[in-house]
């Protein structure tokens, strides 16, 4: 498993396929603050829930200078039928080789109904304009981080 990432370390650069297959990369959202968070995959329940919510909160979020992206191992093709049926309307990154995953430690051994799998851990960065990582949250619920997120940020 790949190391945590703390506050203060140096967020990891990565440049990957959009869900229309236009690259996005950590340089060209430098300048700004980034929640980048990490799901297991588009249109299941609790991915769609947290989608859903950073949807809900992106006008809030977007005023205090916030940029959203959202990462998961899914294909493009597939991120793109997510982002239409739910109307999301910020970056959804496809990380098909989970390198990036990786890079932030967002993949590895997890519990699923008890049983130890290797896979994606639920993960969100809060990263400064700097490049920093400001917040580090590892194995997120699904329900409710969205919220918890949006108090400890102060939007």
């Amino acid at each position: 498993m790949s190391e945590r990432l703390q506050p203060g370390d140096v967020a990891p650069e990565f440049e990957l396929p959009d869900a229309d297959e236009t690259a996005v990369s950590l340089a060209s959202l430098r300048g700004r603050r980034v929640i980048l968070y990490f799901y297991p995959a588009a249109m299941t329940p609790g991915c769609t829930k947290e989608s859903v919510d950073f949807e809900s909160s992106l006008p809030e979020l977007e005023a205090a200078g916030v940029t959203v992206v959202g990462v998961s191992p899914d294909k493009p093709a597939k991120l793109a039928k997510f982002r239409e049926k739910e109307g999301l309307t910020f970056p959804l990154l496809s990380d098909p080789d989970a390198q990036v995953l990786q890079a932030y430690g967002a993949y590895g051994e997890k519990k699923l109904y008890g049983k130890v799998v290797v896979g994606v851990i639920r993960s969100t960065f809060v990263i400064d304009p700097e490049g920093k990582i400001e917040k580090a949250y590892y194995n997120v619920k699904a329900t409710g981080h969205v919220e918890r997120l949006r108090r400890e940020l102060g939007v």
